[in-house]
């Protein structure tokens, strides 16, 4: 009976353990050549590791070309299919034949970027549909090799662009008769007082009315050109201001002079010196604001003081005057001169709002308008009560007043000003009885 049991268990055992069949998995396919090494991708040596956080974009007191990379330009001839780009941009239908050019970047640095986030700092016209649509296409080359979108740039690594050419008069951009304030003109450059309002170059949804369509119609009248530069989108362009910033511009009639005057800017040789109207009075006569900025981690448009990821960036200002309104309990105010170091995207706005004093007007970092009743609180019967509680400013008090550099041809020191807009020397004029005894010389 034992022997019996025994047996039986040995039999289900043998059962239990009976191997099952494998399942058959269908075979991978392998790659044509060397295969890829793991954690890096196949163009380059450009790896595929977690993205930094995002770059700032070009900044707006600063040539194109910056300290990550150096910009060349080649000629090409092709043609290719248009799907809903931007009028500048737009690339004729299959058939159909125009100039192409080709941008070259040559990285110097390992940025640790996408390519289609570093093409959109790049090419900011250009919509990020648009630029989706040239990697695709083939129009991207990173190393000699057809780019996808998640490549990430490395130092030494070579990016080819091709785009359409679009040059000024010859281009889509039309002349329009805009009034200019020119402060000084020659053969070389222009320089231009911009007013308030006044966008520098076409971008998407602004195509008309920008300060390069009013420059196209002053070459036309004065027979005169606009340099290339290194963006045929925008002709003449050295550096830019924001809209509603007004002050003295610097535009190119040559490509020798566009090329020396930026190679100004980013040396840091060119003096830039603004002024500004802030909330709150200034305790200290003089100083440095040195805090580094990037892109605002939650409103896209906007740039913040970020020590973790900003690039640097350095103001010094100046204290010309101090007001206060109405008495010791009025509101104070501040006239200052900024001096930036570097030329970053609203630099100077995000730095007056880090110190505790942002510029009057300016709703985006903290600033708000001010009336007639908040600078004469004791004194609202001098304007009537309309004008009284209209707003004094609509945008940032903030002006670009004065540039110094050297001519391109000439190599004489220029010491250019602008004179203050009517909106600030009104604001400043309503001010004058409540200066403050000291003050800045």
């Amino acid at each position: 009976m034992r022997e019996a049991c025994f047996r039986y268990n040995l039999q289900m055992m043998k059962k239990t353990t009976k191997k099952r069949p494998a399942t058959k998995r269908p075979p991978t396919k392998k790659a044509k050549g060397r295969p890829a090494q793991r954690g890096r991708s196949p163009i380059g040596h450009a790896s595929t590791s977690p993205l930094s956080p995002p770059i700032l974009p070009p900044e707006d007191d600063l040539p194109p070309t910056g300290d990550e990379d150096v910009l060349v330009v080649a000629d090409a001839e092709e043609s290719a299919v248009a799907e809903e780009m931007p009028p500048a941009l737009a690339i004729p239908a299959a058939g159909a034949e125009q100039t192409f050019f080709t941008q070259r970047y040559e990285i110097k640095h390992d940025l640790m970027k996408r390519i289609d986030l570093y093409l959109r700092d790049r090419l900011p016209d250009a919509s990020r549909a648009m630029l989706q649509k040239l990697i695709k296409s083939g129009k991207v080359l990173v190393n000699g090799r057809h780019a996808k979108s998640s490549n990430i740039l490395r130092a030494n690594d070579v990016v080819d662009v091709t785009l359409p050419q679009s040059a000024g008069i010859d281009g889509g951009f039309v002349p329009e008769d805009i009034p200019l304030d020119i402060v000084y003109e020659d053969d070389q450059f222009i320089a231009i007082n911009k007013q308030a309002g006044l966008i520098v170059h076409p971008a998407r949804g602004h195509w008309a009315g920008t300060l390069i369509n009013a420059l196209l119609f002053h070459a036309e009248k004065t027979n005169s050109t606009l340099s290339t530069g290194s963006d045929p989108w925008r002709p003449g362009i050295i550096h830019r201001l924001d809209r509603d910033t007004t002050g003295i511009i610097l535009v190119a009639k040559t490509d020798e002079a566009h090329w020396r005057i930026a190679g100004q800017f980013e040396r840091r040789t060119v003096r830039k010196t603004y002024m500004a109207l802030v909330h709150g009075i200034v305790e200290l006569d003089s100083d440095l604001i040195d805090a580094p900025l990037a892109v605002n981690a939650k409103i896209r448009e906007k740039y913040a003081v970020r020590t973790d990821i900003g690039k640097p960036a350095q103001t010094v200002y100046t204290v010309k005057e101090r007001y206060r309104t109405g008495g010791p309990g009025g509101a104070g105010y501040t006239l200052l001169e900024l001096a930036p170091k570097t030329g970053r995207t609203h630099q100077l706005r995000v730095h007056c709002q880090h110190i505790g004093h942002p510029i009057v007007g300016d709703s985006m970092y903290g600033g708000r308008q001010i009336t007639a009743n908040d600078v004469l609180p004791t004194q609202r019967s001098t304007p009537s009560t309309q004008e009284a509680g209209a707003p004094l400013i609509t945008r940032q008090a903030l002006h670009a007043f004065r540039l110094q550099f050297v001519h391109p041809t000439l190599f004489t020191r220029m010491d250019l000003q602008a004179k203050i807009p009517p909106d600030i020397a009104h604001m400043l004029d309503l001010l004058a009885p409540c200066r403050l005894r000291k003050s800045a010389s």
